[in-house]
């Protein structure tokens, strides 16, 4: 998401999750150079189980294993929005404007390589997780 542009406040709906589906994963999974070492996730947001997600999914033969839902411990990005706020509260903002530029100036810290970090550390806690 691009933190910098107003039109991207807009609330998300069904089309534009499938539009971010022919844009995003295809362009994150070859900036991580995955390859088809990959697992889609998401959760089940009534956007996310949609009649037109679900078939570009289908269409694209993109597997999407079932989640437990209330799990954040199963998702990465989970890992990324606690630190993003706790960076946030550190800073203890006074206002919407002053909240707006700590999440940008914070997302912006988030790095390649620490995406890639959780990424590639994922298969271990899922495996954690199934041996537990």
């Amino acid at each position: 998401m691009n933190l910098n542009s107003k039109q991207e406040t807009k609330t998300l709906s069904a089309p534009k999750c499938r539009d971010n589906l022919n844009e995003n994963p295809v362009q994150s999974i070859q900036n991580l150079r995955l390859g088809r070492r990959f697992t889609f996730q998401q959760d089940n947001d009534p956007k996310h189980t949609a009649k037109a997600t679900q078939e570009w999914l289908r269409d694209n033969s993109v597997n999407v294993p079932e989640w437990p839902s209330h799990s954040p411990d199963l998702n990465p990005v989970e890992y990324l929005w606690r630190k993003l706020k706790m960076a946030v509260h550190q800073q203890s903002p006074f206002n919407l404007t002053e909240l707006e530029k700590i999440c940008k100036e914070e997302w912006q810290k988030i790095t390649q390589s620490s995406c890639a970090k959780l990424v590639v550390s994922y298969p271990k806690i899922l495996e954690a997780v199934i041996a537990a």
